[in-house]
């Protein structure tokens, strides 16, 4: 290259860094304050949490009530992986509390206590929200703008309500092609739009049918796939989970088949009302896009637990988050 292209260049790369830098550094500044307002939102969480737990064991030393203090102690001594599945226990436990036997002033500060959390859990999930919205722009990706700053997550914790938690028991298909690869469907909450997330093929057990009839009829349904009995291998997991859904408080005992199929075109024409509402598409993941990105998926640990269940089953079924 001669000297005067060898300028040329220069001064257009110069040019690049001139128009392109201020954006960059912008967006990368702003990032580095969501990470910040999301760590802030968090301790406030966790304190929140925290002061829940100590005003429980309160009322469980008024009450006599040993299950609600282990409850409470479980919650607190949780690991971050495992705290959304102590706090949901501790908060199924509150439900059973009888309110009417506290003295006023207990009853309303762990009525106080709870609506704290809420409130602690919405701020925390909003700035979550918004820092794995701006993780996902395809600058950030590319210039690597993240950093070594861990990925948020949300924090699902369901919301006290008058009723108790609707017992829901689904059925779902891991549903892997013969490159690992699994079909996801992405969808939200109608409730919290803003919050996407990522889940397998499936759906609730309707009365009188079995896991495996269910998981069958749901891949028909979401899929178009009829798939034979002998397809499915498992169930290889069970989840547990309360969660809301439009403005609904389910408890959840979700049970999870595998199925190794071509990948073939995904007909999704059968899906009822709320899956068409709720539902913006659907793609296949490999192990490694999983372990990679920064959207939310269900199961928390599909990326771990995928290789182990695709190269063959034991016949333990296993408890996971």
């Amino acid at each position: 290259m001669t000297s005067s292209g060898m300028a040329l260049t220069f001064l257009v790369l110069l040019g690049l860094i001139v128009l392109v830098g201020p954006g960059v550094l912008g967006t990368a500044n702003r990032l580095d304050r969501l990470h910040v307002r999301t760590d802030a939102a968090w301790a406030a969480l966790d304190a929140a949490l925290a002061r829940r737990a100590v005003v429980t064991r309160a009322v469980a030393v008024l009450c006599d009530a040993p299950e609600l203090r282990d409850a409470a102690d479980r919650a607190e001594r949780a690991t971050r992986p495992d705290r959304e599945a102590a706090e949901n226990e501790l908060s199924g436990v509150l439900e059973d509390l009888d309110r009417s036997a506290l003295a006023p002033e207990l009853a309303a500060e762990l009525s106080d206590a709870e609506q704290r959390v809420v409130l602690a859990r919405r701020v925390h999930n909003d700035a979550v929200r918004d820092t794995l919205a701006l993780r996902r722009w395809r600058l950030v990706r590319w210039l690597r703008l993240a950093g070594t700053a861990p990925t948020p997550a949300y924090f699902e914790i369901a919301e006290p309500l008058e009723d108790l938690p609707t017992r829901r028991v689904s059925a779902r298909v891991v549903l892997a092609d013969p490159a690992g690869r699994v079909l996801l469907f992405e969808g939200f909450d109608p409730a919290r739009p803003d919050e996407l997330f990522w889940f397998t093929v499936g759906g609730g057990v309707e009365h009188a049918e079995d896991l495996r009839a269910a998981a069958l009829r749901e891949a028909f349904e979401e899929t178009g796939l009829e798939l034979a009995p002998d397809d499915l291998v498992g169930p290889v997991w069970k989840r547990r989970a309360v969660f809301s859904f439009d403005g609904l408080s389910y408890a959840a005992e979700e049970w999870f088949f595998v199925c190794r199929r071509d990948a073939a075109d995904v007909d999704t024409s059968r899906f009822n009302e709320v899956e068409r509402h709720t539902i913006r598409g659907h793609r296949w993941w490999s192990v490694e896009e999983l372990r990679a990105t920064d959207d939310t998926v269900y199961p928390v640990q599909l990326a771990e637990i995928l290789p182990e269940a695709l190269a063959g089953w034991d016949g333990v079924t296993r408890s996971v988050r």
